[in-house]
């Protein structure tokens, strides 16, 4: 599963600062580099809700799902 952190495109939009965004949701600006770099393991739903709430946006708008090889592999084989 390969998901893609689209933060650095809406701060742009934005036209505002990580620090600035990280100040605002209540999360360090190190914790955030993580999130925007991709490095994340996971994201808590508070602080992406907090995130869409101060950049006025979907989490589609942040995050994106591609397809990888390695996934249609598996494609059968996931239960939850």
């Amino acid at each position: 599963m390969a998901i893609t952190v689209n933060l650095d495109v809406m701060l742009a939009i934005r036209k505002m600062k990580s620090n600035e965004l990280a100040e605002q949701i209540g999360i360090t600006p190190q914790n955030l580099s993580v999130l925007r770099s991709g490095r994340a393991k996971a994201i808590r739903f508070s602080t992406l809700s907090a995130i869409c709430q101060v950049l006025d946006c979907q989490p589609g708008d942040i995050l994106a799902y591609t397809e990888t090889e390695q996934d249609k592999d598996q494609e059968g084989t996931d239960e939850l």
